[in-house]
């Protein structure tokens, strides 16, 4: 006969914000790794996101990158959440950079999510007046950075 043992632990106090900001470090050294691949530039987290408001995730000290980066990572859901969206935005304003977020839910692949007028940017269009979100693969957002980058 066999049997099966639950054993519980009680969630101490505290516990679940260590784990979820464990979970929300490693995502962000994930992408780090693989916007270096993609791009061959180098990010470092940006420990002060913890100290002060209206800082991204990732920073690169390599160049001027045109992006604000910020990572988040759920378990849960469909797509990002509005307030992800706009911590990255006044992070953005803050520094004079163009948002992005970065995101990806539980067994899910990575999305990007930017504004349409950064992608009209990159190909040199004529900007709209208002914002408009777009979500895209991570290999679509570095082909953009891509052209940005390119053309400063």
């Amino acid at each position: 006969m066999y049997f099966l043992y639950i054993l519980y632990r009680p969630q101490l106090e505290g516990e679940s914000m260590t784990n979820s900001r464990q979970i929300g470090a490693s995502f962000e050294r994930k992408i780090a790794n693989m916007l270096f691949d993609e791009l061959g530039i180098t990010f470092k987290r940006d420990l002060e996101q913890y100290r002060e408001t209206n800082h991204g995730d990732l920073v690169c000290y390599e160049m001027d990158f045109p992006f604000v980066i910020e990572c988040k990572r759920r378990a849960k859901g469909t797509t990002y959440a509005t307030e992800w969206w706009e911590q990255a935005v006044s992070a953005a304003k803050a520094s004079g950079k163009l948002p992005v977020l970065i995101y990806q839910l539980m067994r899910s692949p990575i999305r990007c999510v930017v504004d349409l007028n950064v992608i009209i940017k990159a190909f040199d269009g004529k900007e709209v007046g208002h914002q408009n979100l777009v979500e895209m693969p991570f290999e679509t957002f570095c082909m953009i950075a891509r052209e940005l980058i390119n053309d400063e």
